[in-house]
């Protein structure tokens, strides 16, 4: 049986950094459109993209293919170059010397990938594409409720 396929969005948004953040996620199959978002009282621009991932992969109630777009660059390179499995296998350090950061979630984003296969789109934020400034929206509200 093929996999079902689900566009995911996601944004982050962090007032000062560290500061109140929050995320937004956008699911879109066929016709559905789910959104998502949350956030904390302290926390970390990167922080507040890789929760935006997570929630919308732990969303999905069954393995899929997804087509993920988000604006961060930070993701799309760490996973798509491989960085954060090598940071992974190296006891969560970049180099010798640097831990890496944000273990815990990528721990966490790491064991969602090897659930579905996600393919990653970047896109520049803020430039007009529509689910990522909802996104955006949706994040920026989150972050006012923790100030």
């Amino acid at each position: 049986m093929a996999m079902p396929e689900v566009e995911l969005f996601t944004d982050g948004a962090c007032s000062g950094n560290p500061g109140p953040g929050g995320w937004g996620a956008i699911l879109k199959m066929g016709a559905h459109r789910k959104e998502l978002s949350g956030g904390e009282a302290s926390t970390t621009n990167n922080r507040m993209e890789l929760s935006a991932v997570i929630a919308g992969l732990r969303a999905l109630k069954c393995p899929c293919r997804v087509s993920l777009t988000t604006d961060s660059k930070y993701i799309v390179d760490a996973v798509t170059q491989g960085w954060a499995v090598r940071w992974q296998k190296n006891g969560w350090l970049r180099n010798r010397k640097e831990p890496a950061l944000n273990p815990d979630l990528w721990e966490t984003l790491l064991g969602l990938l090897s659930v579905h296969q996600v393919t990653f789109h970047w896109v520049k934020g803020h430039a007009g594409h529509p689910e990522n400034e909802r996104c955006d929206a949706l994040a920026i509200a989150e972050a006012k409720k923790w100030k």
